[in-house]
């Protein structure tokens, strides 16, 4: 009887990169933008500078304080202006966006990032979630707009964090904590609107500077540049309930996790003006 063939050795991969083995190479491709603009994505810059216009001269319908570390809610009619402004001291902020009669509709912010930029600019928009996927906002006005991208690739006003929350917190410091962007929105929603937690989603981050190391692509954030004085404004394209929390990362300038100061949180002030 023949005997039995022996088994077959296993040889690695060349891609495991073993002891003797030629390292891979890679082909250099060229980047492909993956998103091509729609034209909804693309506002007539004198269409939405009117708009603009027509609610400045308008009515101040509205005008609230959040102060810091906590989140506040408020409601815009389609065509209303809002403006946030940096109303003490240095300042960041997280903000939700609903469809004021439908809340299953909201912000959805990785598209919104695929569709203009990581970080938003004057005249691109923010978008709401699938199935829907419409334009709830237009960026209208930065008075930071001149900082573009740092040396590091910093900018400001990303659509990347997904807000600050006690859950990471804890996952950090292995430390119990309420204090967050999530937990403020958390409360101002419940209380204010009667929503749950469930419907707090994702956020804009106004103010905010941040990027990705070139060594690691890791999420930095720096120390803001807004300063007393700057604002950020967008128009309502359809009629929308708003929340915003007031970081108590302040400026985040300080890393999560690590305990911030008081006097580094300060109040952020919301105007809605409405064309008459």
């Amino acid at each position: 009887m023949a005997s039995a063939a022996p088994a077959e050795t296993p040889t690695a991969p060349a891609s495991w990169c073993g002891r003797g083995a030629k390292p891979r190479t890679f082909e250099k491709q060229p980047p492909v933008i993956c998103y091509d603009k729609p034209a909804a994505s693309i506002v007539s810059k004198e269409e939405y500078d009117n708009k603009r216009y027509q609610a400045l001269t308008g009515d101040l319908v509205e005008t609230l304080i959040v102060p810091k570390r906590e989140a506040r809610t408020w409601t815009m009619q389609e065509g209303d202006l809002c403006r946030v402004t940096v109303h003490e001291g240095s300042q960041v902020g997280d903000m939700n966006f609903w469809n004021l009669e439908n809340t299953a509709e909201r912000f959805y912010s990785g598209k919104t990032r695929q569709l203009h930029s990581s970080h938003l600019r004057v005249y691109d928009r923010l978008w709401s979630c699938l199935p829907h996927l419409r334009p709830m906002a237009t960026f209208v006005f930065d008075s930071l707009a001149a900082y573009g991208i740092d040396e590091d690739g910093g900018a400001l006003h990303d659509v990347i964090g997904t807000r600050c929350d006690d859950y990471t917190y804890k996952l950090i410091t292995g430390k119990d904590r309420v204090g967050s962007c999530h937990s403020s929105l958390v409360k101002a929603v419940v209380e204010e609107r009667g929503l749950t937690e469930q419907d707090v989603h994702d956020v804009w981050n106004i103010f905010m500077c941040t990027g990705f190391t070139r060594d690691t692509h890791q999420y930095f954030c720096k120390a803001s540049p807004a300063r007393k004085g700057d604002f950020i404004e967008f128009v309502a394209d359809m009629n929308l309930l708003v929340a915003l929390s007031a970081c108590p990362q302040g400026d985040v300038s300080i890393q999560v996790g690590a305990e911030v100061p008081d006097d580094k949180c300060h109040p952020l002030k919301v105007e809605v003006f409405r064309r008459k």
